[in-house]
């Protein structure tokens, strides 16, 4: 195979990754010509490496190397308390905030019929059946604030509520630093509605 036709290779797999684009994908991939060999070897070692070793929790569906993740194993965790999320990645953003004790339940995406996603792809039914044998006493939806996000969050709230289960929803407003000249209006109006009492 030629120099030119493998390096295309490297691109076209790099340009595959989230977030990378072509400019992107061209520096990495001229980066890792320039590295030395044991460093390439690493870099590709950990990607094998993870892909073998990690999987999903049996419970929460968080990212784990064993049987059950860290969080659900942690006894010092809040068990009255499940943390609602779209995706592994959402865990590691809240717990990255030190605010929460909880457990977590990652459903693997959200409701979206555009893309043909209904409850029965996520892991609402997991939740469900956890919400029936666990002592559970609120659950936090928190999902992003857009329309799928939304929607799942209205579809979860219709079926725990019945439960009767205490159901949260992250507020969502301005951020920190941010102005108001510049918030777009449901922003500005989920802010004015999540307003607390100083």
């Amino acid at each position: 195979m030629s120099a030119d036709r493998s390096l295309q290779i490297l691109l076209d797999e790099l340009g595959r990754l989230p977030g990378i684009g072509p400019k992107s994908a061209q520096r990495i991939a001229y980066y890792l010509l320039e590295a030395d060999a044991e460093e390439a070897r690493r870099l590709a070692d950990a990607i094998l490496a993870v892909k073998a070793q990690v999987h999903f929790c049996s419970r929460c569906f968080n990212y784990a190397t064993d049987d059950e993740c860290a969080i659900c194993q942690d006894s010092s965790r809040d068990r009255t308390r499940i943390c609602v999320v779209s995706e592994p990645r959402d865990v590691t953003a809240i717990e990255r905030t030190g605010n929460y004790r909880g457990l977590y339940h990652v459903l693997g995406g959200v409701i979206s019929p555009i893309d043909k996603i209904g409850p029965e792809q996520l892991h609402i039914r997991e939740l469900l059946a956890r919400l029936g044998s666990e002592d559970i006493q609120e659950v936090i939806i928190a999902t992003n604030p857009n329309i799928e996000g939304e929607t799942t969050a209205s579809y979860l709230a219709r079926i725990i509520k019945p439960m009767d289960i205490a159901v949260s929803r992250l507020a969502s407003g301005l951020p920190v630093g941010g102005d108001l000249e510049y918030a777009d209006e449901l922003t500005l109006g989920r802010a004015i509605e999540a307003r607390r009492i100083l």
